[in-house]
């Protein structure tokens, strides 16, 4: 069977579009599940900042790895790989179409194309951690770039996190290279892949507009509701856009206009990242997000073609 990706920068309606396809499908006799690929809609308790689907809106459509983190637990490429692929041949195997939908690059790679994860030193990932929190990630980044040029271009140089499992994985393996995604990758399971784009002054207006939203829908509130879960001892969630701006609000090192500014502004730097990482998939169909008709035949022609 075919997998279908669908994905995209944030705030193009990957969500709305897949349960469109979703019912599509089952009005031609076909059940389908969507398996999520956001990492941050992994983690219990994370709604409004991650715009994850309320169980009341999701139609009824099962899916798939949401909530299945505490916030203080690490999200991982690697465990995402093996857990999205479990629940993939599940479906597959009851006879459903498998829809991975989401808007995390490496998480949606990792499930799509046939790559494997050197493994983990937590001696070296703690030294590493350590050395982030003290040199902070421009400094680690430039000591990526000296090793490895080539890795370090492919790495937000404010993404201290990818920078640390970089430099862990060239220490752990001693080839620069190990740290890198295939230049070609092999697809591990046929699968076709829409791509949602949107007009870049359209997109950039509705994440700012959203990230008020999140706001006024009560963002901070729900962060400090996480606090007691664990929130700050986290290494992937305390580090989520809006989370850790609202967590700053909430500790008295941001003002409210400050947060919400810094939080477009890293949602902006994080939509155009998506845009460049999705566009290199190969032979993927590129629809208008905001084209009703170009959807609605989108629609039809992934039902068509089954």
């Amino acid at each position: 069977m075919t997998l279908i990706a669908i994905v995209g920068a944030t705030g193009t309606g990957k969500s709305a579009f897949a349960l469109d396809l979703a019912e599509s499908f089952g009005r031609a006799g076909r059940p389908a599940e969507i398996v999520n690929a956001d990492a941050m809609q992994l983690y219990r308790g994370m709604d409004i900042g991650t715009a994850k689907l309320p169980v009341a809106e999701r139609r009824g459509i099962p899916h798939a790895l949401l909530d299945v983190l505490d916030v203080t637990e690490e999200a991982s490429a690697a465990a995402y790989q093996a857990a999205a692929r479990a629940e993939i041949e599940r479906i597959e195997a009851s006879g459903a179409v498998a829809l991975l939908v989401g808007g995390s690059g490496l998480y949606v790679s990792s499930a799509i194309h046939d790559f494997r994860f050197p493994g983990t030193d937590a001696a070296i990932r703690a030294r590493l951690e350590a050395e982030l929190a003290e040199l902070g990630p421009g400094l680690l980044h430039a000591r990526l770039r000296g090793i490895d040029p080539e890795t370090a271009a492919g790495v937000d140089a404010a993404n201290g996190r990818r920078i640390v499992r970089a430099l862990e994985v060239i220490e752990l393996t001693g080839e620069p290279k190990a740290a890198r995604l295939p230049d070609e990758p092999v697809a591990w399971h046929p699968h076709r892949v829409v791509h949602l784009r949107s007009d870049r002054g359209v997109l950039v207006d509705r994440l700012d507009r959203r990230v008020e939203q999140m706001w006024r829908d009560g963002l901070v509130d729900e962060a400090e509701a996480l606090i007691p879960a664990g929130i700050e001892r986290g290494v992937t969630a305390r580090r989520a856009i809006g989370y850790a701006q609202a967590l700053a609000e909430l500790h008295g090192r941001m003002p409210r206009a400050d947060a919400i500014a810094q939080t477009q502004q890293l949602t902006r730097t994080y939509a155009r990242r998506q845009v460049s990482w999705f566009k290199r998939y190969p032979d993927q169909s590129v629809v208008d997000a905001d084209d009703r008709g170009a959807l609605a035949a989108e629609l039809a022609r992934q039902v068509e073609l089954g």
